[in-house]
């Protein structure tokens, strides 16, 4: 496993890192907790040492500081994520950063974080959404900075709302961030144009989500594909939404010239072909997943002659919109 940085804070992070809303039972259903502790374990064997949870995934900060307490003394970096306020997401124009993110709710929610995790601090807390309206407005920042100062936290960043990555750019380029999480992948490209740049500029670190687009670039989407009740997917991938993934997915392995079963790593690849990008969280909530994925994390990227065709496979949409 190769490690880069994550921007200005140093932290060595694993090109792999593992994203754990999908073991949490929340939204992505049908995780087993004893298949998933099994999967983090591996993932930590096989060198992963960034793990990426939140206060809204579940059950799924208690199960990540479960298995990180059994890794005590393993260089293990743990980012967790603040709810909205007012339970909005992505956040609107228009919205007051206290109601979103006032410092009492912000306090409130690292300590259940931190309680229900058993970690002492976390190294990453990030807002679960963010608009560029907040830069100096309310008394977020204060209180960051004071939760630094008590050891609570190490460092901050934001979730940028799905698919506006311009959305992040005022507070990129203030400093305040430490790192931005983002969607980015070989369908959603639009990151490319100026939030890497800024963020390899100011020196932010990138967490890249949904690198494999909810699964559309697994090769196995077919319109066919059944999701469980209440599984979130069943409204991403809604109406003919799996067709589509289906034609664009097979006109891309077609140009490359690929099996459906090597799509994923190739998207994979492709977001770590970028420089500015420092760490890739796929979820990950079982072992063969887990071994997989980590395979990729070797510091290859993609060759240029392939990262050159699926570039021309930028197919720009919002799945979550209807």
């Amino acid at each position: 496993m190769q490690h880069r940085p994550l921007g200005k804070t140093g932290l060595p992070v694993s090109e792999i890192g593992y994203g754990a809303w999908g073991i949490g039972g929340s939204g992505w259903i049908g995780a087993q907790e004893d298949e998933s502790v099994r999967a983090l374990h591996r993932a930590i064997e096989l060198g992963v040492n960034f793990i990426d949870t939140a206060r809204g995934y579940g059950e799924s900060e208690r199960i990540v500081g479960q298995v990180v307490r059994e890794h005590r003394g393993d260089p293990l970096y743990v980012a967790t994520k603040v709810p909205p306020k007012n339970r909005i997401w992505p956040a609107p124009d228009g919205i007051d950063p206290a109601e979103a993110f006032p410092g009492d709710h912000i306090r409130a929610s690292l300590e259940t974080s931190l309680r229900v995790s058993g970690l002492e601090a976390f190294d990453l807390l990030q807002f679960h959404v963010w608009s560029d309206e907040w830069m100096g407005r309310g008394d977020w920042l204060e209180t960051i900075e004071d939760l630094r100062r008590e050891g609570k936290i190490r460092f901050f960043g934001v979730s940028v709302n799905d698919y506006q990555p311009g959305n992040v750019l005022g507070l990129v380029r203030s400093g305040h961030a430490d790192a931005i999480q983002v969607i980015y992948n070989a369908f959603h490209q639009a990151p490319e144009e100026e939030l890497l740049p800024a963020c390899a500029q100011h020196g932010v670190g990138v967490i890249v989500r949904v690198a494999l687009d909810e699964g559309g670039l697994t090769g196995r989407m077919t319109p066919e594909t059944a999701f469980p009740a209440g599984d979130f997917r069943n409204r991403y991938f809604g109406g003919d939404r799996k067709a589509q993934v289906k034609q664009h997915a097979d006109a891309l392995t077609a140009d490359l010239g690929i099996g459906d079963d090597q799509l994923a790593e190739v998207a994979l690849r492709y977001v770590l072909s970028q420089e500015a990008v420092s760490t890739v969280i796929a979820g990950m909530r079982t072992v063969q997943n887990v071994e997989r994925n980590t395979a990729v994390g070797d510091g290859r990227g993609l060759d240029p002659a392939q990262r050159d065709i699926v570039a021309r496979h930028r197919w720009e949409r919002n799945f979550y919109q209807s």
